[in-house]
């Protein structure tokens, strides 16, 4: 018998004082039965830290055709592209040409590490690309935060992000241009 995937509620308010983007979003998110609660909150992160009203969560890890998250306009156009994890240089590649900007968040400590070192100098040439990258103590706010319906008050301000009473501080290894 297959594996049903964990669904997740949660009601969010996004404050990015850094964007001057504001709102409140109810959100849907499905855990793939292979898929970590931690990577679960950080796809929520990243909704935050980008958040917008044609931001989507893609189908998940079963489809590769998708982004973990995304920004696809109403015309169609893919204008932001959001991985989670450690993609090989194929997906980044692909992620870089087909949309508009390219996110990798990174997470998981020394796993994440040696993927940076391994693969810095092939990602930074892409010029739409920015890559950002989580300490497990920051992953470990964020797996703290979550149940099954949650009710998240985020603020980002100089590149930081206050979740309630814990405050992340995304590193960002590479900035687009």
């Amino acid at each position: 018998m297959a594996l049903k995937a964990t669904v997740f509620k949660a009601d969010l308010q996004v404050a990015n004082l850094d964007q001057n983007q504001f709102g409140d979003y109810s959100l849907t998110l499905a855990q793939h039965p292979s898929e970590t609660i931690e990577r679960v909150m950080i796809r929520l992160l990243a909704f935050a830290l980008y958040a917008s009203e044609d931001l989507r969560f893609g189908r998940g890890l079963s489809n590769e055709e998708d982004a973990a998250v995304w920004e696809i306009d109403p015309s169609g156009v893919t204008r932001l592209w959001i991985d989670v994890g450690l993609p090989d240089e194929a997906r980044v590649k692909k992620a870089c040409s087909r949309a508009d900007r390219a996110v990798i968040i990174t997470y998981g400590g020394r796993p994440s590490d040696m993927w940076w070192q391994q693969n810095a100098n092939a990602l930074t040439r892409y010029k739409n690309l920015s890559v950002i990258q989580l300490s497990p103590e920051d992953s470990a706010k964020l797996v703290e935060a979550a149940g099954r319906t949650m009710k998240l008050s985020w603020t980002i301000q100089e590149g930081m992000v206050y979740l309630d009473n814990a405050s992340i501080t995304p590193i960002v290894l590479s900035a687009q241009a």
